[in-house]
């Protein structure tokens, strides 16, 4: 690092690390879906994508290098067998790519949020400027095609109201009230994204190696499945539109285009954003019977990714992200040897 250059933060170093361990595990799947993909808009979506994703690393490198500091191994070609035969058909590649997209305009707006040094945070604004841009051409894509589940629509009020009552806040006895916009936009959301939990993990059982992998993934798949099952309750006793499923896009392959650890790391993504999202959903949730969905959905993904993280951890898949230097580890250290020189004197 250059003497007078100042050091990166923690945040902003781990904002980098996330990101290259992300982009490289998205041009895995990028370049096997390019392998099969057949439809010339989604083509052009994903050679774009690939694009974006082989430049952001190229940039994280750089500036680890400026910062002499060790780059992450992430995904490699080993992680990736492009010629395997198709798992997945052309819609759900774009939604796929739908869903990781929104994901990481999240990350790339937290990253903006916690750089402190200029050329990070314009590095991070354009990353979500680019990224946005792609969003857009999705959005499109998917529109036009009619593969885009719309959310519900509301009727538009005579006039506006305040709340009179707590039972506002009920929802477990007597007449629950309508969900509101936001609880329904936060619904959605999260069944959009449980239906691409799914079908990744129906995918992924039918070809991963490991037998504790396979029932690991499998567990994963009921839990989402579990997940669907409530919101689809709640949206029915609405009388309120759902979003489609995406199963029927899996093929019969057993072949794995990935390896064990690429789609470990794809469960546990998928898994550590849905905590996040249902956290969001609770903050913003009225209703005390959904909040209470909420919680316990939350509390069964976290022992799921807890359990995901030991899998990884005993196969020597986790990798160690960016940490503080272990000062009691140091000063012990430091005791002992003066301990040491002691006795030998």
């Amino acid at each position: 690092m250059e003497p007078n250059r100042i050091a990166l933060t923690a945040p902003e170093i781990s904002g980098l690390w996330t990101q290259f361990i992300f982009e490289t595990m998205s041009i895995c799947f990028i370049r096997y879906a390019l392998e099969h993909l057949e439809d010339e808009d989604i083509i052009e979506i994903y050679k774009t994508s690939l694009e974006l994703s082989e430049r952001h690393v190229e940039k994280v490198k750089e500036f680890f290098k400026e910062e002499n500091y060790p780059l992450p191994k992430g995904f490699t070609e080993e992680d990736v067998n492009i010629h395997a035969p198709r798992l997945f058909q052309d819609p759900f590649y774009l939604y796929y790519m739908y869903i990781m997209t929104l994901q990481g305009l999240t990350g790339y707006a937290l990253s903006v949020s916690t750089s402190i040094r200029a050329d990070l945070r314009q590095y991070f604004i354009t990353c979500n400027t680019e990224t946005m841009a792609l969003f857009e051409k999705i959005i499109d894509a998917l529109l036009t095609k009619g593969l885009f589940s719309r959310p519900p629509v509301l009727t538009p009020p005579e006039n506006i109201d305040f709340i009179k009552h707590q039972s506002f806040l009920t929802g477990w006895f007597g007449e629950r009230r309508p969900l509101t916009g936001i609880e329904i936009g936060d619904i959605t959301f999260n069944m959009n994204k449980m239906h691409m939990h799914i079908a990744l993990k129906v995918g992924f059982s039918q070809v991963a190696a490991s037998k504790k992998v396979r029932q690991y993934i499998q567990r994963g798949m009921e839990i989402s499945t579990k997940h669907i099952a409530a919101f689809d309750k709640i949206f029915r006793e609405e009388m309120l539109n759902c979003p489609v499923s995406w199963q029927s896009h899996i093929t019969d392959s057993t072949t794995s285009p990935f390896s064990d650890k690429w789609m470990m790391y794809q469960v546990q993504l998928s898994s550590q954003i849905a905590i996040a999202f249902y956290g969001a959903a609770l903050s913003v949730t009225s209703r005390a019977d959904i909040a209470e969905k909420y919680m316990a959905m939350t509390t069964e993904l976290v022992r799921f990714a807890e359990d995901g993280a030991n899998l990884m951890i005993e196969n020597g898949w986790m990798e160690e992200p960016p940490k503080a230097s272990d000062r009691r580890a140091l000063i012990r250290g430091k005791k002992e040897g003066i301990e040491n020189n002691k006795q030998e004197k």
